[in-house]
């Protein structure tokens, strides 16, 4: 069965792990935890792979992992010890790999492959909730260097047929990230930008909801929301290939006082 895009929040850091008893986290990232656990379930099927694309990735020319993406990027900073020894060992997919090259190459995109890197923490820290089994295989694709939106819109469109493939696509990033700003001073700004972000993204006409994402910028309170877009690119892959579906926002809350939502295309 065809396999729906979403655009997910991956959190802070490690945030759903940080009880080395392995309990529940703070309860401010307890909605967003819930929201990832619900995920696989919520699909038409169990996707037999995962094509992810996370924030936390940027290359000159689009790369693709072919490998399994162990041992595990820890790239954040000043967390418990044992966050650093967090495992989520599922199998790569370098058939699905294979066939996103000649789909993006076939569209025009160059692209390289990349077998050493570990995957960062915008792919193991929402998966361990969404896939604690570890038994989805999974493609990392990273972002373009140059964050251009509509480039990656069209790199979605181009990875589109994956979902009738069984291909779960996936954008990993944050629809808020301003590490500089936090707390209530930060939600009054945030609440603007995610009801301008929103209604773009839930556009009805899919050519008009392109070009009204493709213009993020336009929206208010843009910069404030993400001073650097990288965190933003995720969903504009999702949103490329999602294509002409209905697009709907699954999950909104406020977390360290930001306003965040979850986006979902067919």
């Amino acid at each position: 069965m065809k396999q729906p895009t979403l655009f997910i929040p991956h959190g802070g850091g490690p945030c759903f792990f940080m009880d080395p008893a392995g309990g529940p986290p703070d309860p401010m990232w307890r909605g967003m935890q819930d929201y990832l656990a619900g995920v696989i379930a919520s699909l038409p099927e169990r996707p037999r792979a995962i094509l992810l694309i996370s924030g936390h990735w940027e290359e000159d020319v689009v790369a693709i992992h072919v490998g399994n993406g162990q041992p595990l990027l820890y790239d954040y900073y000043g967390f418990p010890e044992h966050t650093y020894r967090l495992q989520w060992p599922a199998p790569g997919a370098p058939g699905v790999a294979r066939r996103a090259a000649e789909l993006l190459g076939d569209a025009g995109f160059a692209t390289t492959e990349e077998a050493e890197r570990g995957w960062d923490h915008g792919v193991f820290i929402p998966m361990m909730v969404a896939v604690p089994g570890a038994d989805i295989p999974l493609v990392q694709l990273s972002l373009r260097r140059d964050l251009d939106a509509a480039a990656h819109i069209a790199m979605g469109r181009a990875l589109a047929p994956l979902r009738d493939e069984g291909v779960l696509i996936v954008g990993s990033g944050m629809s808020f990230h301003n590490m500089r700003v936090r707390g209530p001073a930060a939600t009054e700004q945030a609440d603007v930008w995610d009801a301008a972000l929103t209604a773009a993204v839930t556009d009805r006409d899919p050519v008009t909801r392109a070009d009204r994402v493709a213009r993020w910028e336009d929206l208010p309170f843009a910069r404030f929301a993400h001073p650097k877009e990288e965190h933003l690119m995720p969903l504009m892959v999702a949103l490329g290939a999602g294509d002409d579906d209905a697009a709907r926002c699954e999950y909104r809350d406020h977390v360290i006082g930001w306003t965040v939502s979850g986006y979902r295309f067919g």
